[in-house]
């Protein structure tokens, strides 16, 4: 990482830190909804036996890599409508860093809310059947989607015309693991919305993960996840470039 980079990604970090929304949105939030889908709504699911907590993590990590976007797109907006980017002409800092900054702390914040997210799934039960080269796999895949989700976020906050609207348009992709295999197996939904479960980009990465720490990976699972992540990375990053070199 650049000189550039890393401080533009220390004042994103300080950014974070003073705005408590943010960390908790990020972080306590996708607790609250697995203490909330696990002990209160958890023995109404039928997901095929087994805990239900081992069944519910990854679809939780998937809520926990989701519900810190919008404060992504609305750091991004802000940059871009509120004249720090002239500053950053001016003081001659990388363009580029500018983006990659918001990237690699969102990327950090993200991680962070998915570690705590499996500390607090060991504390009521989780008991994950996988290997070691399994979880470097979880790891991996997941540290992939967070880069991928980072980058299409980004674009989402220079694509916005508004501080106030660029937060919305992280809404769809923070629904979207609703409409997954996340919190109950697409089998078990209505006609419609089953479809779209099962063939929506969150699903596949959601039942490569459940296969991984269960000690059973689904290859075609586990493909259809990578190139859906990457997929949404390279149009993420094209889309956020493209805006960022017509707007800076």
């Amino acid at each position: 990482m650049s000189s550039d980079s890393a401080i533009m990604l220390r004042r994103n970090f300080k950014h974070t830190v003073r705005n408590p929304v943010t960390v908790f949105n990020a972080i306590f939030m996708p607790i609250i909804m697995m203490l909330m889908f696990v002990y209160v709504f958890g023995a109404a699911f039928d997901v095929g036996g087994g805990d239900y907590i081992d069944y519910a993590t990854p679809g939780m990590l998937m809520l926990a890599i989701v519900y810190g976007l919008s404060a992504t797109a609305v750091s991004v907006s802000s940059d871009m409508t509120k004249g720090i980017i002239n500053r950053f002409k001016v003081m001659d800092v990388s363009r580029g860093a500018v983006l990659t900054g918001h990237v690699v702390s969102t990327v950090v914040r993200t991680a962070g809310a998915a570690a705590a997210i499996i500390g607090v799934a060991f504390l009521f039960g989780f008991s994950p059947s996988g290997s070691f080269l399994d979880w470097l796999a979880v790891v991996g895949l997941l540290l992939l989607v967070i880069l991928a989700v980072s980058w299409l976020t980004v674009a989402f906050g220079l694509a916005a015309k508004t501080v106030e609207s660029a937060g919305f348009f992280a809404v769809p992709l923070i629904m979207l693991p609703f409409f997954s295999s996340a919190i109950v197996p697409a089998d078990k939904m209505g006609p419609g919305i089953r479809e779209f479960a099962t063939y929506q980009p969150f699903t596949p990465i959601i039942e490569s993960i459940r296969g991984f720490l269960a000690g059973a990976p689904d290859t075609g699972q586990t493909l259809a996840a990578i190139a859906w992540s990457l997929g949404i990375a390279v149009v993420g990053y094209v889309w956020a470039r493209s805006k960022f070199d017509k707007r800076a």
